[in-house]
């Protein structure tokens, strides 16, 4: 993680030496909130994360006046997720060794109703083409669409709970979600102007998974010993309020 970080510094300085008139980086400390949902109308939503993205931004500009670029960046998102809620139990996480041997390779493990809660951790790299209005005294309004973000994920924690003495915290379950995530969305904002060199940044920004983020290794507990697959497809959401500083 370490070295991704170094990289992605080091990209933005040789930038920002070759393109001074042309190129701006920055950095984002933005709160977000996340939530989970799933293709399967027997699984819902029933909870969302505060988490955290931190990072640097970068912006190639298009044109002389500053109106349209290109933004990229490199950064991390931490407590991204939500708990999804299972009207049907069984075995949800079969890849992990969870801290409550019971818990384990048992496809009656978890009762009807249980709650699953994602803690994930992702290195993110954001793709957009941002345009922005004229200069109003000291303010500039932009927008960003269309808005990709590539997710790595580097952990994922989960807390079980539900009926029937099943309560647990804090589990590694990283075997049990995929590797990557994969969003679209839009924001917008506003960059208020300091001096020449820099400028504060506020905004909100949507963004919409795409990926299966669960493995669909476990499965579903039917009654009299019969069991089926537990494939869905869950995706996460989110909305960032984005408080930075670009230069």
């Amino acid at each position: 993680m370490k070295k991704i970080a170094a990289i992605g510094a080091f990209l933005f300085l040789l930038l920002n030496a070759n393109y001074a008139q042309e190129f701006r980086f920055g950095f984002q400390v933005s709160p977000n909130f996340t939530w989970m949902s799933s293709d399967d109308n027997r699984i819902n939503g029933n909870g969302t994360n505060l988490g955290l993205k931190l990072g640097m931004l970068g912006e190639k500009y298009l044109d002389d006046d500053g109106r349209y670029a290109i933004v990229s960046g490199i950064g991390f998102a931490f407590n991204q997720g939500g708990t999804l809620q299972h009207d049907i139990g069984g075995n949800f996480w079969p890849n992990s060794e969870l801290s409550r041997p019971e818990l384990n390779n048992n496809d009656n493990a978890l009762p009807d109703g249980v709650n699953l809660k994602y803690g994930l951790q992702f290195v993110e790299i954001p793709f957009a083409l941002k345009m922005r209005t004229q200069e109003f005294g000291y303010i500039r309004y932009f927008v960003e669409i269309p808005r990709f973000v590539l997710g790595i994920n580097t952990q994922a924690q989960g807390d079980i709970s539900g009926e029937g003495n099943v309560d647990t915290e804090d589990e590694n379950i990283n075997d049990d979600v995929n590797f990557f995530n994969f969003s679209w969305g839009i924001g917008g904002g506003l960059e208020y102007t300091i001096n020449d060199n820099t400028a504060l940044v506020g905004g909100i920004f949507f963004q919409q998974g795409f990926l299966d983020l669960t493995d669909d290794a476990g499965r579903k507990a039917l009654g009299a010993g019969e069991t089926v697959a537990e494939d869905s497809r869950g995706t996460i959401s989110n909305i960032t309020i984005r408080i930075g500083v670009m230069f």
